[in-house]
């Protein structure tokens, strides 16, 4: 993978990034993506966030080789402290992280959303955290994806802000509304896995002592795979 030639994954990402945005990738690690995205001509300007001195180096490099450095913007931060209000950000992308540490770095730079009309966010693990802040924050998720590559399933939620209140039912909130509806094969591969999981580890506390704690977990398991299980036979659209 380099500039020019990004993951499956990356490349989805990009693909949702508006033409002609001002684009803040955080966690940006050799800023692959906002080089492909100026590059490409997808982006007009683009600041790289780094939060590790080695990475940021070598996102700073990267710039320079690719020649984008009246372009791009690489800056040594935690987080959104890497956006800076003159910056005029239209899109965000946070990609490569779980789900809650994402969240962690919407919530403490909240205040640097203004005027960021898309965020483009690609979850390891655990995307059902950022629905939830979706949900509370009122953005909208427009967009989904969930893809396949190198053996591992990725998702991809797009939100925008809404004008009124968002809320999503549990199954959605867990499994994604647009995913949910398209039931694509690796979201299906996906949630058959992850319920098969749920049902490992069900039975393997079975046997220990049923203190107030294991029962809650246990009773969130099976609700959670009797979730699943009505979206996979379509009965919970």
């Amino acid at each position: 993978m380099n500039a020019q030639q990004l993951s499956m994954r990356l490349t989805r990402v990009a693909s949702h990034v508006p033409t002609g945005a001002t684009v803040a990738d955080i966690g940006s690690d050799h800023a692959y993506l906002p080089c492909y995205l100026v590059s490409q001509g997808l982006a007009e300007r683009a600041v790289a966030g780094e939060v590790v001195k080695g990475p940021y180096e070598s996102a700073k490099k990267q710039v320079k080789q690719e020649q984008l450095e009246d372009k791009i913007e690489v800056r040594l931060a935690s987080g959104l402290e890497a956006i800076h209000p003159e910056d005029g950000i239209t899109a965000i992308t946070i990609a490569g992280m779980g789900g809650p540490l994402i969240v962690s770095i919407l919530d403490q730079g909240l205040e640097k959303l203004a005027g960021v009309s898309r965020l483009i966010l690609q979850p390891n693990v655990h995307a059902k955290a950022i629905r939830e802040w979706a949900q509370t924050h009122q953005w909208a998720i427009v967009e989904e994806e969930i893809i396949k590559e190198n053996n591992k399933i990725y998702e991809i939620l797009v939100l925008e802000r809404s004008s009124q209140p968002v809320a999503y039912t549990p199954a959605q909130l867990l499994m994604g509304p647009v995913l949910m509806n398209q039931q694509t094969e690796a979201f299906q591969e996906k949630w058959q896995r992850e319920s098969a999981q749920w049902t490992n580890i069900i039975a393997s506390i079975e046997s220990t002592e049923q203190t107030l704690e294991i029962v809650d977990k246990k009773n969130e398991l099976v609700q959670k795979i009797k979730l699943v299980e009505e979206v996979l036979n379509g009965e919970n659209s």
